[in-house]
């Protein structure tokens, strides 16, 4: 079956797909757990040690808190309540933390700092992995033990108010509940009204137990306009007043209360400097945790600086505050400021519990546990801890039993520092057998692609793909029959719990059957390229006599080959990984400048006429001819120059200035959004423009991006269209004007900001308007009697619809990266590769070259925190999965899926080859396989790397998106292409 290579690359790189979604669902793996016991099983506790006597304490110890209320502002910073933002607008909370009845901790969460996972932290003491960062959009019911669970089955009686993630974790836990959506980022106001609207009723009331008010306002805020916005103010003004009401109501409940109350002020994660989210910087990662009680009073010049903590720490606290077991899985330790007024034989025995559930857990995920420091530490406290009581029974108040306390108590906690590290540094346990079939997968494509390349790029475009060869092949059935029974062995033979073993044999069945197909196709291409060299030799030998070598290799082509090794290996280094911007504007950058070098080669032979560019009679089949001189790149060369010299002068001026323009346009670039790790921190230009003082400025440069966009994107547009896209465009102002992030002459003040949701969507109706203009004119194309005129415009209305719904989403600072990206890809076109007659691999590359680019330049990185997921919900009055997660990922990948766009519009239009597209759709596809397959390997091999949670997994996630992007890709190309085909 003779297949086009477009067609043949967009399957491939499907396949690829599939095997990255095996891969990641190996390589992000569950936590430590328990695995001997029930999840919510009721066990009974340790029994406290003692030598040689029999203990009267085997149970658990009773409540130290009558009541507990929990406070999680939502991306609450620990310098927002611990800094000068805390003295200014909290001054409750600040006075309780510096002179109150209270505790302080700055409690550091592990990435993934989204919300999701940092509840389950916080309630469980577990730590959860990166694939939480996708089931944060849809939280599952949380199923392994919790504090909440624990608290349920002890009859406590919870109620809450807030984010509904935790109805989604916790559904039949709680015995009266408010919901709010999460994920609605414009709302940060009615969001929190929502919670603390139902405070003056439940604060009077004595039917509840434990109260868990989650507010959201902050977080939203930082979405909006980040962390420096006066907005953070006014709701840190809000948070303090709301607890200092919180605070007074538990005071009086303590009147008749024979236990104290207890106020836990904490927040899920930080905020970064831009105001998100996700990864590992100290601004997201450091949350304040201020625990308040009247059980804490504090002696005249008692300071309490805030220490540092774990966040995991909290599940284990609470437990021992409220008298329930601690989570089975917990790899936290309890703090022991909270009984630390105790007398010293509860101190021991909540220590003991702690202990003793930390050295279970680490039996069970440890082989060599007995050799851990901490267990060893244990065993020597508990040896201790059993002569302590057998003193204490027998009422030994001497001074040896004081000393003998005071030592067990600092061998417990040393031991708890120990265990706690030790679980944490497991983390998980990776699914190898997973990861090794996701690998192989696309190790197999990747093969393939390379191994189809003269064929795929020849003239024709076309592949002999042997479909029912395989199934008789003694090959094909071997294989299938080792995977088989490596499967079988795997899956019987296995302690741990792999993914791929609990799919259906039907499922597994289907992904040998690929791979076996694969391995006989990679064999059938490697004996017809054997075959080829075999017998191709004289042929090859002979011709070299009678024309030039085509197989030589321009400049260009060799700045590609070494810039695309040189990007894979630098996907080794986490330096690298973090600063990757760095790599693809120094890439763009050596782009331009041979260009450049290119172009002045091409002027200079088209004025001096050199001699290796003469013209010499040559015998042929119709009589002689006049034909160039020289090798390929040599006649490639003069025909670029001879283009060159039929040039007017002023479009001979425009090609020579063309690549400086572009170099320019980089250059701004770069300095309007600080981007990665090592610099992110420094200010930029976007940072002025979003300040409050400079709003003038912002709106002045948000109109003129807009006119920008509208001259260049309309010069291909039909009539409609253009009126469409001229509305879009100012419905774009109204709508940032709307929300409050340009000025317009209608708004009066801050008090005329809405969510513009009627602007959003009065742009929604032109950009769906325009896209279905332009599939319209493609389906017309079709038709034989049809013009191509109709298919040429239909890809330009579809490419301009694309351009408005980009800057719908961009913020406004950002707009001009839009104009840069227009105005790059107009000079581009029209005085780079048409007078240099590029080929469309090369044209492909260079497009993939620059939408790299252009991701970075609008303030991507390889960090989570940089997604902006407020563009998700522009338009919208709730949450709704598809159309949000649909908006921002159109959003942070804008830069490759306009450059895409644009390729596609250029080779159908410009590109003399028939077989343009295929050659498109194959390099694009081949050029983004390169580097995910690689980066399989690398982090397979560093897996155990420091680095590999905070830096090698985001950029994990981001190449698996983006390979998902590049399959919708090269989906799009095939389609164009058969439309052309259909045409011709």
């Amino acid at each position: 079956m003779r297949l086009g290579s477009g067609t043949f690359a967009a399957a491939c790189i499907v396949i690829e797909v599939l095997g990255v979604a095996i891969f990641l669902r190996g390589f992000f793996p569950a936590p430590v757990r328990s695995f001997s016991r029930t999840e919510h099983q009721a066990e009974p506790p340790a029994p406290e040690p003692s030598a040689g006597a029999s203990s009267n304490w085997t149970k658990l110890p009773p409540p130290v808190f009558s009541k507990v209320v929990i406070v999680l502002i939502d991306a609450l910073r620990d310098d927002f309540v611990f800094g000068s933002k805390g003295v200014k607008f909290m001054p409750y909370t600040t006075y309780l933390v510096e002179k109150g009845a209270s505790h302080s901790f700055v409690a550091e969460a592990k990435p993934p700092t989204v919300t999701m996972p940092r509840i389950k932290a916080l309630m469980t003491g577990t730590l959860p992995g990166f694939v939480d960062v996708v089931r944060n959009l849809n939280s599952p019911v949380l199923l392994e033990d919790n504090l909440i669970e624990q608290a349920r089955a002890a009859g406590r009686r919870m109620i809450f108010y807030g984010d509904e993630t935790w109805v989604k974790l916790f559904p039949k836990h709680f015995v009266e509940y408010d919901a709010t959506t999460s994920f609605f980022v414009s709302d940060y106001t009615e969001v929190d009204n929502n919670v603390t609207r139902h405070l003056e009723k439940v604060l009077k009331r004595e039917d509840w137990d434990v109260l868990v008010l989650h507010y959201l306002g902050l977080d939203h805020i930082g979405h909006l306009s980040g962390p420096n916005s006066p907005l953070i103010g006014h709701k840190l003004s809000e948070m303090d007043g709301i607890l200092m009401k919180i605070h007074m109501a538990l005071l009086s409940k303590e009147r008749a209360a024979p236990l104290p109350t207890l106020l836990v002020l904490c927040g899920d994660h930080g905020m970064s400097e831009r105001g998100s989210h996700g990864a590992s910087s100290t601004e997201e990662v450091s949350t304040p945790l201020v625990l308040v009680s009247s059980a804490f009073e504090r002696k005249p010049g008692d300071i309490r600086r805030p220490k540092h903590v774990q966040q995991t720490d909290l599940a284990a606290t609470l437990a021992i505050g409220l008298g329930i077991p601690i989570p089975k899985n917990s790899v936290g330790r309890f703090l022991f400021p909270v009984v630390e007024r105790k007398p010293i034989r509860e101190q021991l025995r909540f220590l003991h519990l702690n202990t003793v559930q930390l050295s279970k857990l680490l039996q069970e995920n440890v082989p060599l546990y007995e050799k851990d420091p901490g267990f060893e530490q244990f065993k020597v406290s508990e040896k201790l801890h059993g002569n302590w009581v057998r003193l204490y029974l027998e009422e030994n108040n001497s001074e040896v039993l004081v000393n003998l306390g005071t030592k067990v108590l600092r061998q417990y906690l040393d031991a708890l520092q120990i265990l706690s590290l030790s679980l944490s540094r497991q983390v998980a346990h990776y699914d190898v057998y997973s990861m090794a079939v996701g690998a192989a997968l696309v190790l197999e494509v990747l093969t393939l692609l390379l191994l189809s390349v003269p064929k795929a790029l020849g003239p024709a475009a076309e592949l002999d793909v042997p479909l029912s060869s395989p199934l008789f092949s003694l090959l094909f059935y071997l294989t299938l029959l080792i995977l088989s029974a490596v499967h079988v062995v795997v899956c019987t033979s296995t302690e741990s719990s792999c993914y791929f073993c609990s799919v259906s044999w039907l499922v597994a069945g289907g992904a040998m059957l690929l791979m076996s197909a694969l391995l006989c196709a990679i064999m059938s291409a490697l004996t017809k390229t054997r075959d080829s060299t075999k017998y191709g030799g004289k042929c090859a030998s002979s011709s070299q006599s009678l024309a030039p070598s085509s197989s030589q290799c321009s400049e260009l082509d060799l700045l590609i080959l070494l810039g695309t090794v040189g990007h894979v290996l630098s996907l080794g280094a986490s330096s690298f990984i973090e600063e990757e911007h760095q790599t693809w504007y120094f890439l763009v950058s050596t782009l331009c400048l041979a260009l450049c070098q290119e172009i002045y080669k091409n002027y200079v032979l088209g004025s001096g006429g050199d001699p290796q560019c003469s013209l010499h009679l040559e015998p042929g089949p119709k009589g002689t001819a006049l034909v160039l001189q020289g090798g390929a790149e040599d006649r490639r060369t003069c025909e670029a120059a001879s283009a060159f010299e039929q040039l007017g002068s002023m479009e001979r001026r425009m090609v020579l200035a063309s690549p400086w323009a572009v170099l320019c346009c980089c250059r701004l670039l770069r300095s309007l959004n600080q981007t990665g790790v090592q610099w992110a921190h420094r200010p930029d230009l976007g940072h002025w423009l979003t300040s409050s003082d400079h709003k003038a400025v912002l709106s002045v440069l948000a109109a003129f991006s807009l006119l920008t966009i509208f001259l260049l994107v309309q010069r291909r547009c039909s009539p409609m269209s253009k009126v469409a896209l001229a509305l879009g465009l100012l419905g774009v102002y109204c709508y940032r004007a709307a929300i409050g992030n340009v000025m317009s002459p209608w708004q009066r003040g801050n008090k005329d900001i809405s969510k513009g949701i009627i602007e959003a969507r009065f742009v929604y109706i032109f950009v769906l308007g325009i896209l279905f203009t332009g599939t319209r004119d493609l389906l017309r194309s079709q038709v034989a009697a049809a013009c191509s005129r109709a298919r040429t415009m239909g890809l330009w209305e579809i490419y301009s619809g694309l351009v408005l719904l980009a800057a719908l989403l961009l913020r406004p600072h950002n707009l001009p990266v839009l104009v840069c990206s227009l105005l790059v890809q107009t000079l581009m076109a029209e005085f780079i590769w048409k007078p240099l007659s590029h080929d469309a691999a090369e044209v492909t590359v260079m497009h993939y070259w620059f939408g790299q680019a252009f991701f970075y330049f609008q303030g991507n990185s390889n960090n989570i925190a940089t997604v902006d997921i407020s563009a998700g919900f522009v338009g919208l009055e709730q949450y709704m999965k598809v159309p949000a997660a649909f908006l921002t990922a159109f959003a942070t990948y804008i830069g490759p899926v306009l450059w895409a766009s644009h390729l596609v519009n250029y080779l159908s239009t410009e590109a003399t080859s028939p077989a343009a597209l295929r050659h498109a759709c194959f390099c694009y596809a081949l050029i983004c396989s390169v580097p995910v397959s690689a980066y399989i390997i690398l982090v397979t091999s560093l897996r155990y790397h420091l680095f590999i949670w905070s830096v090698f997994s985001p950029k994990l996630l981001y190449e698996g998106v983006h390979l998902l992007v590049t399959a919708a890709i090269c989906v799009f190309f095939t389609a164009m292409d058969q439309t052309r085909r259909v045409k011709s």
